[in-house]
């Protein structure tokens, strides 16, 4: 008799036995559980839970399960239908005892958190305004409180952004104070108001509104970058390239085109300051980069949009060509960078021109930018990925704090009337992470390729994909090698307002201070063109004269005279557009030494010639040089920049043209 329970227990707990299984899922039942079956690439995990618990419960128990962070559940292998994350929906309604669901990884732009302990636990300390704007915003996520965001994104998110509709007259069979279906307010990212309006994408904040905008409110809603890379630390293997896992070997990679854009629109304040820039290729024939100075502001013709305001263009230095621009370290960048903070700027993007001249006396150009060719190179679109890694947008739904970039891309070209415009861009976030882990490069002969390394024994790439149609009309699947970059963009329209901005002076009149970096006759940054250039101006102009953003930059970088440690005040009068803390600031004693230092200068033009001098004579004894030096044998003038060569040289030592 003893013998009988070993027996009975055998018998019951005995792998792959009918009575086993029988057995144990009476015991389900009698408990009152549900098993359910999790497929991932680890293989398959059993999960108990209750009937009666709700999906957002089983999601935290697969968590827990598998520790994974970022995915979703599906009841086919094919991934069509996804179990939401809702605490609505019971599992015993969507899932029977023994289901089997499918796991995938959300990889790419947005991801479903699966962790909420960390969430739950944060302690949110907000004041009696917020609280009533939380309750009030049923949209609102649980995001990260750490996250300083930019100021006009803290602006969007308290926004309502609703689009308003009036009441139908047709239509609408209420009166004036009810609403119906044909005057009620639209979300901001209703698809038939979007294209009725011609919006191509949406603007970044409607798409946080769109994925938070569920029963769960976006509880599992989170960016996540994606990683190129090979997870270090990983024990169970040598390094690469001895040895790589599925844990530490980064998922492949389908590109899609990015349905969302950080910046909604590109507005210059003037005309002038394009202008101004584009005056070094009129001199030169050569092309030239800057970055933009601005602000981030609402646009209001983009439900939540942003708009990126461009008030001065400042020139690093740079080498350039008929066809090419080569960049230099830019020492006196952080204190460029100090002088637009102190005026209410920052950096928000980058400016080149790719103009080729068709008709000098029509004044046309050349139309080498298309759908049948390209609009941007791969070799810009990696330039503007690595300046939008340099510049990331903060984000509070991010794991990371930051995800995407404002960071703009403006190209000068010609279109198809053969006239200068400037066509605006930026690239995805899936081009950055490819840019940030130096998996693209450009191609050597195609511009409007890009081609994604090979892994190699220093390096393990994973596999990029891209979407197409074949020639019978079917979407295949084609490896990214090589890759048209029109994957990676997004357009940006530019444009400038009808009705002219100045936050710096209007130079209509008089000649505008030269610009930096410029080292050809009449834009040289020199003591004598600061003296030229204040001389021209009143006494009671001084506020109008001081208000230019490339002078502001060369008396904060001036070694002659220490004005950076009293520019603060300046600064703020320039920003505020206040006389009276100019005028203070024109009577202290550094500024009294400068205007000491520009009388007792002989007034000579120097290297700006079109700038008006103290004295006549000087500006004729600078003519008559420069006949002299032209009619010397051992030199010789260029006739297209006016620089003074060697008479050996047969072409210009500046900008390379024949003699």
């Amino acid at each position: 008799m003893a013998s009988a329970p070993l027996m009975l227990e055998n018998l019951l707990y005995k792998k792959r036995n009918l009575v086993y299984a029988f057995a144990r899922h009476r015991l389900f039942l009698l408990c009152k559980q549900s098993l359910v079956r999790v497929q991932s690439a680890e293989g398959i995990k059993r999960i108990e839970i209750s009937p009666k618990s709700n999906l957002k419960q089983l999601y935290d128990s697969v968590q827990n399960a598998l520790q994974v962070d970022g995915f979703g559940l599906f009841k086919e292998r094919n991934f069509l239908t996804e179990l939401q994350a809702s605490g609505s929906q019971l599992v015993g309604t969507a899932l029977k005892h023994g289901d089997m669901i499918y796991l995938k990884q959300i990889a790419g732009t947005s991801s479903r958190r699966t962790s909420t302990v960390a969430i739950d636990s944060q302690v949110f300390q907000a004041t009696a305004v917020s609280e009533k704007l939380s309750n009030s915003n049923t949209n609102s996520a649980r995001p990260s409180i750490n996250v300083i965001e930019d100021e006009v994104d803290q602006t969007l998110t308290k926004a309502d952004g609703t689009i308003k509709r009036e009441r139908d007259s047709k239509l609408c069979h209420h009166n004036a104070n009810g609403r119906c279906v044909h005057c009620s307010p639209l979300e901001p990212y209703n698809e038939a108001y979007l294209k009725e309006n011609n919006i191509k994408h949406l603007s970044f904040h409607s798409y946080i509104r769109k994925q938070t905008s569920g029963m769960d409110h976006g509880k599992y809603f989170v960016f996540d970058d994606i990683n190129c890379r090979i997870k270090t630390g990983c024990r169970e293997h040598p390094p690469w390239p001895k040895g790589i896992c599925s844990k530490c070997q980064p998922s492949a990679i389908t590109l899609n085109r990015q349905t969302y854009r950080h910046v909604d629109n590109v507005m210059f304040e003037n005309t002038k300051i394009v202008e101004r820039f584009l005056n070094y290729w009129r001199t030169t024939g050569h092309q030239r980069m800057g970055y933009l100075y601005g602000t981030y502001e609402q646009h209001t013709d983009v439900p939540l949009g942003i708009r990126a305001t461009v008030a001065a263009i400042y020139e690093p230095p740079q080498e350039s060509t008929r066809d090419s621009i080569n960049m230099f370290p830019d020492e006196g960048a952080n204190e460029v960078d100090a002088v637009a903070e102190a005026l209410g700027l920052k950096k928000i993007g980058w400016i080149f021109t790719d103009l080729i001249t068709d008709d000098a006396s029509a004044g046309t150009v050349k139309q080498i930018r298309g759908i049948e060719t390209h609009f941007l190179t791969a070799q810009e679109c990696i330039t503007a990925g690595e300046l939008q890694n340099r510049h990331p947008n903060p984000c509070k739904y991010a794991s990371n704090g930051v995800f995407g970039s404002k960071f703009v891309t403006i190209c000068v070209t010609g279109d198809k009337t053969k006239q200068v415009h400037m066509e605006g861009y930026a690239v995805s976030a899936q081009c950055m992470a490819l840019v940030r882990d130096d998996c693209l490069i450009p191609t050597k002969e195609a511009p409007e390729l890009g081609y994604v390394r090979e892994s190699t024994d220093k390096q393990y790439v994973p596999d990029v994909f891209y979407k197409e149609k074949d020639q019978y009309g079917n979407e295949v699947q084609r490896l990214a090698r090589p890759l048209p970059v029109e994957y990676l963009l997004v357009d940006v329209p530019a444009s400038t307002p009808v009705k002219p901005q100045y936050m710096f002076t209007n130079h209509e009149k008089r000649q505008a201070f030269p610009i930096e970096n410029r080292y050809i006759d009449g834009h040289l940054q020199d003591f004598s063109a600061l003296s030229g250039y204040l001389s021209a101006w009143g006494e009671e102009e001084f506020l109008e004269a001081i208000s230019d953003f490339h002078l502001l930059v060369y008396l904060y970088k001036m070694d002659m005279l220490p004005l950076r440690q009293h520019m603060a005040s300046l600064l703020e009068a320039v920003r505020t557009k206040n006389p009276n803390r100019a005028a203070d600031f024109k009577g202290e004693e550094v500024w009294k030494i400068l205007e000491s230092l520009i009388q007792a200068s002989s007034g000579g033009s120097g290297g700006t010639t079109s700038y008006p001098s103290g004295s006549g004579a000087t500006s004729a004894g600078g003519a008559a040089s420069a006949e002299a030096m032209d009619q010397d044998e051992h030199t010789w003038t260029c006739n297209h920049c006016t620089f003074i060569n060697r008479g050996d040289l047969q072409s210009c030592e500046i900008c390379s043209l024949p003699r």
